[in-house]
């Protein structure tokens, strides 16, 4: 896995998923304003929390996960 060191992971928090710093706002909440058309300002605003590397990273992580690819083992 790339490094992503503001993405996190914990069972205890949402559920185990990608979370950003601990916090319990996932990455994919991130990624979900940006594509409604909200901007990194009004998320921010928003998320006083928050900073603009988490946003990045967000982004990032979201991309990667995208390249990823499942192939299996064996064939049925």
């Amino acid at each position: 896995m790339e490094a992503f060191p503001r993405i996190t992971f914990n069972p205890s928090v949402m559920g185990g998923k990608a979370c950003i710093r601990g916090l319990r706002v996932t990455a994919s909440t991130i990624v979900g304003l940006l594509a409604s058309g909200r901007s990194a300002d009004e998320i921010l605003a928003a998320y006083p929390y928050l900073e603009r590397e988490d946003i990045d990273q967000s982004l990032a992580y979201a991309a990667w996960r995208l390249e990823e690819r499942e192939v299996p083992l064996s064939l049925p």
